[in-house]
């Protein structure tokens, strides 16, 4: 990936087709995998790459093993376990990371990831990634992309041990990083992580509609969240 081009800085008054105001935001809070990365990757890896090399490794019929797989990922919905890469390889007693770069040409940044990021960097914003993907994923992921040259802070709820489903990790994101929630957004592409953020005080949100870019876009769900497919929407027409 080639250095992002930088944007000349524009005044940051309300703009008239942008949700946002930038004038009043300080600090970004950026999501990875939906957000700027295509969801695609981690879909396809958990639901047909990895019940087909499990299948293979276990020597099981692939329906049978992708239903097991399925049962175990469901079961740990939303806890730091499912987005652990040690706990998944211990589980199914295979080198999780080593499959992930068995497909890693799918890791893919979103549409106008990179136009946004520039549009931060042009405004001085403090740009901080806020991901619960296990180090060990996210190593690969920022290898392929490069994305982590363009962020000020990098993350992981695993630095915490705790996900960003639970209230302590927004407190010890503050005490961290020291952010004013007022004048902070925060952008994710799942709803509940996104109503956490806003139970903590965070004041600007948006939340990310078509993560997987070979599946449908998502309905808008709370009408509290600004909601827009891609970054595009949410950049003022004076930076284009």
């Amino acid at each position: 990936m080639t250095d992002l081009p930088i944007t000349t800085p524009v005044p940051e008054s309300p703009d008239a087709h942008c949700p946002l105001d930038w004038s009043a935001i300080d600090t970004v809070l950026l999501d990875m995998d939906g957000t700027l990365l295509d969801l695609h990757f981690d879909n396809y890896f958990w639901l047909e790459h990895l019940p087909k090399r499990y299948a293979e490794h276990h020597k099981l019929d692939y329906s049978q093993a992708r239903e097991k797989l399925h049962t175990q990922i469901k079961a740990y919905e939303g806890t730091l376990q499912w987005y652990c890469l040690d706990h998944w390889s211990e589980l199914v007693q295979m080198d999780i990371p080593s499959l992930k770069r068995e497909i890693k040409q799918k890791i893919k940044v979103r549409p106008h990831t990179e136009h946004f990021l520039s549009f931060l960097k042009a405004q001085k914003k403090k740009v901080i990634l806020v991901t619960n993907a296990h180090r060990s994923g996210l190593e690969i992921k920022l290898e392929v992309t490069k994305i982590d040259q363009h962020l000020d802070v990098v993350v992981s709820s695993h630095d915490y041990q705790i996900p960003k489903e639970a209230p302590e990790f927004w407190l010890q994101l503050h005490a961290s990083e020291r952010f004013n929630p007022a004048r902070t957004l925060f952008v994710d592409d799942t709803p509940r992580i996104v109503a956490k953020a806003r139970e903590f005080g965070i004041a600007h949100l948006v939340c990310i509609t078509h993560p997987d870019s070979q599946q449908e876009p998502r309905p808008a769900c709370d009408q509290d969240f600004v909601y827009i497919e891609d970054f595009d929407k949410i950049i003022p027409t004076t930076a284009t």
